[in-house]
């Protein structure tokens, strides 16, 4: 798998996230502080994930994209949208229960923010900023059905542990 990217864009309250290639945890530190400044701002009313060109993502950014969905169903009253085509990446949401938070699409957005796309900055972050990043995020998975706590409920408690 390649290495990966997230590229975003954002107008007039709308936001669009795209990946490409392999979402690994060293991208998340950036996803998470994108996201935040997502569900701070006030005046979103629509936010669309394009995994068409993405080849797969761990659960680190699995969770992270829960918890976008889920702030945006909750606070916002409106169903993130994602686009993807890939198999796996769809059966993977299967099994997570993603189908209950997004809306689901196998084409491309027409969206014009395509056009306004940039490369989310990537930066370092401290271990313990890490770790708290992958525990929150698999703590939002878990939360979603009893499988998903099941399968992550050992890596939560170690996680626990290390603080």
């Amino acid at each position: 798998m390649d290495s990966g990217d997230v590229l975003v864009a954002e107008y007039q309250g709308g936001h669009l996230l795209k990946f490409t290639g392999d979402i690994r945890v060293n991208l998340c530190g950036a996803l998470d502080a994108h996201i935040e400044k997502i569900v701070s701002c006030k005046c979103v009313d629509d936010v669309m994930i394009d995994l068409l060109n993405a080849d797969g993502l761990d659960s680190t950014a699995l969770g992270l994209l829960a918890k976008l969905s889920i702030h945006c169903q909750r606070d916002r009253g409106f169903t993130v949208k994602v686009f993807c085509k890939n198999l796996n990446i769809l059966r993977v949401f299967e099994a997570m229960g993603f189908y209950e938070i997004f809306t689901i699409f196998d084409k491309a957005s027409d969206s014009k923010m395509n056009a306004m796309l940039e490369v989310l900055d990537i930066k370092s972050l401290p271990m313990s900023e890490i770790r708290h990043q992958v525990l929150d995020a698999h703590q939002t998975l878990a939360k979603l059905n009893p499988e998903n706590d099941r399968e992550f409920g050992d890596l939560i408690t170690a996680l626990k542990s290390d603080h």
